[in-house]
């Protein structure tokens, strides 16, 4: 890791002494947070934040919290409270709490997500920089109208602190919304030249904070974040879990610290270690979350059989006999995986992200019809929309609805405004597909064409092209990928 001699110019560092300060609030909150208390967790963590605000770990913790909390029926602030937190003020830091705050009770909100990257740059807390614009990036992207504006302010952001990929990245989304501003496409060639020119100015530290520290400073913290992997490390991380969790076995705290350290291990048997303690925890409280947490681990361990089985097919691609076996495997890995989301839907409805998990796992189990109602209540949810309806065109084509895979596309291509992206491919693509099985080839040609045009070597759109450019012939039937 490459260090840095100075503080890079505009950037603050905390000091040690209120990191540890804060330090004393967000183990607080983590711990009123695991009793489901999550405005006073909210509370604990922005107390703390007052103190070190560029606390990334802390941040991303807010940020799980307020999302349980909306998934478990929480409402936003209170107008009078919203007006007043809008308010601005002269200190960019608190301009930046403010923000933060209306984020925890509103997860979604892109404006409060931008008003806490601007701020945190201006009062140089360039690590909250780094969380916080890729959450901004993927939201605004993901979203039916995507704001053009929010794309350029991230890239001014983003530059400010001389992060130049990232801000290319920023305007490539921008330059996506209009394609004929000559001044965006300019200037993203401008900042892919300065990326060129300033990469490794920073080597490959992790963050501005662990860039400007020394060595040891950077151990102890990557060891802090769970980082380091090494035995001896991780076995000592699980014994000062255990001994916390048997001093207070029912607080709900220790269990999940000492679970999470088990977890990390990577280790089967510390695996199952943790989903006993867990359903033990369950059984005793039947408080969902540790079904859930049991659920997680299930599946981790099988996607770490299912990475087993591709390496070994990836060493012997003759070998049937292994290639069928992972066949199976895989189709009763995706019926576990059913099981767990259904469940998971169940205990939480408002959270569609588990239900858009649910209708994904029958749409690859071949259930089209039962996946489609799934479908249209998971898009429901912006954050998936998009995902969501590219499948729901999908199983109404398989299950032979054809018309309303049509304009279920349709509609979706409509409302989609950046082009040329992965899922605009894939949309059009599908739109393609389902106008061709209604016979109407020449707007299956003229889909297909644009495909081609953003990527020639998209799945199969060359043959498809060519196949209905050459004259009739049997058309084929849809088949998932």
């Amino acid at each position: 890791m490459t260090k840095v001699a100075e503080t890079p110019q505009g950037y603050t560092n905390i000091p040690e002494e209120e990191r540890r300060k804060a330090k004393a609030f967000f183990e607080r909150g983590a711990t009123v947070a695991a009793t489901g208390n999550y405005d006073y967790a909210i509370a604990m963590y922005l107390d703390g934040l007052a103190i070190d605000p560029d606390a990334i770990e802390a941040h991303q913790a807010l940020r799980d919290i307020s999302l349980k909390r909306k998934a478990s029926g929480g409402k936003p602030l209170g107008m009078f409270e919203r007006m007043r937190l809008l308010r601005p003020t002269k200190d960019d830091k608190q301009n930046m709490l403010n923000a933060e705050r209306l984020l925890a009770y509103d997860p979604g909100n892109t404006d409060y997500m931008l008003a806490i990257a601007q701020n945190a740059q201006r009062a140089g807390f360039w690590d909250t920089v780094m969380w916080i614009g890729p959450i901004l990036q993927k939201a605004n992207a993901e979203s039916p109208k995507p704001d053009f504006n929010k794309f350029v302010a991230l890239k001014d952001v983003y530059k400010a602190i001389g992060q130049w990929k990232l801000a290319a990245d920023a305007c490539q989304y921008a330059a996506m919304l209009r394609p004929d501003d000559m001044d965006l496409t300019r200037e993203l060639k401008d900042l892919g030249a300065q990326q060129t020119m300033t990469e490794g100015m920073y080597g490959v530290a992790k963050s501005f904070r662990e860039s400007i520290k020394d060595m040891d400073a950077q151990r102890r913290l990557l060891e802090q974040d769970m980082d380091v992997r090494s035995d001896d490390v991780i076995s000592r991380q699980i014994a000062e879990a255990e001994a916390e969790w048997k001093a207070q076995p029912e607080e709900p705290g220790k269990i999940m610290k000492y679970v999470d350290a088990l977890v990390r291990s990577e280790k089967p048997e510390n695996e199952n270690r943790a989903i006993d303690i867990l359903q033990s925890a369950y059984e005793r409280t039947r408080q969902f979350r540790f079904r859930l947490a049991m659920g997680k681990i299930k599946l981790h361990q099988l996607n770490r059989q299912d990475r087993q089985f591709r390496e070994k097919i990836a060493k012997d691609r003759q070998n049937q006999a292994l290639i069928e076996e992972y066949k199976q495997f895989a189709r009763d890995k995706t019926e576990q995986e059913l099981k767990e989301y259904t469940l998971w839907a169940e205990a939480y409805p408002t959270d569609l992200t588990y239900k858009y998990e649910m209708a994904r796992r029958l749409f690859l189990l071949e259930r089209y019809s039962e996946a489609i109602p799934v479908f249209q209540t998971a898009r429901q949810d912006p954050k998936i929309r998009t995902d969501a309806t590219i499948y729901l065109g999908r199983s109404f084509l398989e299950a032979g609805f054809i018309d309303e895979a049509v304009d279920t596309l349709r509609g979706l291509i409509e409302d989609y405004q950046i082009k040329g992206d992965l899922r605009s491919k894939e949309m059009y693509y599908w739109y393609a597909r389902s106008l061709e099985q209604a016979n109407e080839v020449a707007a299956a040609l003229k889909a297909y064409s644009q495909v081609a045009q953003w990527d020639f070597n998209y799945k199969d759109v060359q043959s498809r092209i060519k196949k209905l450019r050459s004259g009739p012939s049997t058309q084929p039937q849809p088949q998932s990928p």
